[in-house]
């Protein structure tokens, strides 16, 4: 039976499946870790934490299967903003500062003055923001002067990762465009005029920018060793981990659009490039990248928050916790949420936003304020897909949603009326893991056409607007976006 392994190095834990040639998923394992905050707005991690941890799960999977029959293995990854800084023995030599990071505050400005929104739209297709890894790289050169001149290569951690398990360098188109403010979108290719005006030597980037469904090299004897694999297993570039999750829901085609909600929310669309908008964040696609493009906004913070939640409150079980949260009205009897705990990215770009609860009243509980931060959530979602109506993006009239969130039926269901639409959950176990799956078949041959993916799709659960919610939830939206507008203008 030939099987196919797929690796998602994500912000808070790596996952990997493994499936068979048809996408019945065979075996599963997962290593957790954390993310660095030493200073507010601040984001980092170090390579090595990633690298132990597919280390770790890939020899826990050489335990349950037979590895003889892995025919491809892809790696998909956190965007990693300015990537791993490694030195010309490649070694990591500073903290990857990750998409969350927004330190890049002056280097933003600098860009915004001296290189102009517009020019920079023209060129790479995005605007610019803390968020961008192209700014952190500025953030590095000017704040760590002696650490910029010892950088020989950014690899995303995705890469650097392979490149470990290979010994080869590259990185896919998906992760070149995320960077942002360096990459020719039209081209496919590091804009050499953009590099000179930032004072970003093209030297620090990979040279070798291929499609996500590439094989970049084989796995080494010494990381067979380590992870019970064998030896020469073609390892498959994969990309974004938004992107690859986007394609594990089956969207191939223009219009087609899923909303990934783990630590973050990621929702995203692809079309032909004819629609490009600078309120999202604009990048090859990982399938047929040299021709479709993947517009995405989003929420920097969406399962941190209830994260945070959790912690904060001392609560074990969000099970328990949604149960009360049921029996509270929508709308959440006149709580609002801000959800923006990290600022935030498209379509809002507002790096100096903050979160926030508003209408506390004594007669509030926790169910009340659980309920309102998933309602806060689905809000956030109704913004993006009404910033892409504006845009004129095609989206179709239903949404895909995969991740945690996919889990609460209860979720589903605000979101759904928050959206006046269809709400589509798949009853997989992985999101990203599981398109690299399809990556790696794809790579190797086994499948001919990339909607192939759409047979991999178990029955998905359909989710409907409950119409006694829907006024609610019209009036508690405006009710949210006039809270956010407000603050903003009011400069708080």
């Amino acid at each position: 039976m030939d099987l196919l392994m797929g690796i998602d190095i994500g912000t808070s834990s790596t996952k990997a499946i493994v499936t068979d040639e048809k996408g019945n998923e065979i075996a599963s394992a997962s290593a957790s870790y954390s993310i660095n905050t030493p200073k507010p707005l601040w984001a980092e991690c170090d390579a090595e934490v990633w690298l132990d941890a597919v280390l770790k799960v890939m020899a826990e999977l050489s335990k349950k299967i037979d590895t003889t029959n892995v025919r491809a293995i892809a790696v998909s990854g956190l965007y990693g903003g300015a990537g791993v800084p490694l030195d010309a023995e490649m070694n990591p030599i500073y903290p990857t500062l990750i998409w969350m990071d927004k330190r890049a505050v002056e280097q933003t400005e600098w860009v915004k003055k001296n290189i102009g929104i517009d020019k920079l739209f023209e060129i790479t297709g995005n605007t610019v923001d803390p968020y961008f890894g192209f700014t952190k790289m500025m953030w590095i050169h000017d704040n760590e002067p002696d650490v910029w001149e010892k950088i020989n290569l950014f690899l995303p951690p995705k890469d650097y990762v392979i490149y470990k398990l290979t010994g080869q360098i590259s990185t896919d188109l998906s992760s070149a465009g995320n960077i942002g403010g360096i990459f020719d979108l039209k081209k496919r290719r590091w804009s050499v005029e953009l590099l000179k005006e930032l004072k970003i030597p093209e030297e620090k980037l990979p040279e070798s920018i291929v499609p996500s469904e590439t094989v970049v090299g084989f796995l080494s004897k010494e990381s067979a060793e380590q992870t019970g694999f064998k030896p020469g297993t073609p390892i498959v570039s994969g990309g974004v981990d938004a992107a690859v999750a986007t394609l594990a829901s089956g969207v191939c085609e223009e219009g087609e659009n899923t909303a990934m909600i783990g630590t973050s929310m990621c929702w995203g669309t692809i079309h032909s490039g004819n629609h490009l908008d600078w309120h999202f964040v604009n990048f090859p696609y990982v399938i047929r990248g040299k021709e479709l493009i993947y517009s995405f906004g989003g929420a920097t913070t969406a399962g941190a928050i209830v994260e945070w939640f959790k912690k904060v409150f001392k609560e074990e079980s969000l099970k328990e916790l949604e149960t009360v949260a049921k029996t509270v009205d929508p709308g959440a009897e006149g709580l609002t949420v801000l959800p923006f705990f990290m600022g935030e990215r498209a379509p809002l770009w507002d790096m100096n936003i903050r979160g926030g609860i508003y209408g506390l009243s004594l007669s509030h509980g926790e169910g009340h304020i659980y309920r309102a931060f998933l309602e806060a959530i689905a809000y956030v979602l109704k913004l993006n897909v009404e910033a892409a109506k504006e845009a004129k993006i095609p989206i179709n009239a239903g949404t895909m949603v995969v991740g945690g969130m996919s889990n609460s039926h209860l979720w589903l269901k605000i979101a759904a009326s928050v959206l006046e639409r269809d709400i589509y959950s798949f009853p997989i176990s992985s999101d990203a893991p599981y398109g690299d799956c399809f990556l790696a078949g794809l790579a190797i041959g086994l499948f001919s056409d990339v909607r192939e993916i759409k047979k991999w799709l178990p029955a998905g659960l359909r989710t409907q607007p409950t119409n006694d919610w829907i006024p609610v939830y019209k009036e508690a939206y405006t009710k949210f976006e006039k809270l956010y507008r407000g603050i903003k203008a009011g400069g708080l």
